[in-house]
């Protein structure tokens, strides 16, 4: 993807609404895709859009890590489509034996909260099987 700027003062062209990359099967991965996606959506969403869709693919990414196994090649995939104000985030892995699902975590546990999350601030969401695994999408854009 692209990520340049028309200095002609046009702003971005259609080709930088939509964008994938692949990161490592590992946090260091989670953490460039969160980076990448927010520079691609800065000038492309309304701020709280952006917000919401650094949230949600940060709990993607950190689920597919910790959850998921990695594609071939040993990574997982994320791949966004704006229609502006909205944006649509995929992130695929290589699956694991369950899908993922919103549950009601403990006061006390550290983690189970990343689906309810993504829930929350999507304004749906779903996963898909895909060849080599699966794919959990979010669409985001302003709330009503």
């Amino acid at each position: 993807m692209s990520m340049a700027v028309d200095r002609t003062g046009g702003g971005r062209s259609a080709d930088d609404r939509a964008g994938s990359l692949v990161v490592p099967h590992h946090p260091q991965g989670a953490r460039l895709g969160r980076q990448r996606l927010a520079a691609a959506l800065i000038d492309l969403v309304p701020a709280q859009v952006l917000s919401d869709a650094i949230s949600v693919v940060a709990e993607l990414l950190g689920n597919a890590v910790q959850h998921g196994g990695p594609l071939p090649g040993g990574v997982v995939r994320l791949a966004w489509h704006v229609e502006p104000p909205a944006v649509r985030i995929r992130v695929t892995d290589g699956g694991s034996g369950q899908s993922p699902l919103p549950r009601q975590a403990a006061p006390d546990e550290v983690d189970g909260r990343g689906v309810t999350i993504v829930a929350a601030l999507a304004l749906t969401w779903g996963v898909e099987a895909e060849r080599d695994g699966h794919c959990v999408w979010a669409e985001l854009g302003p709330r009503p």
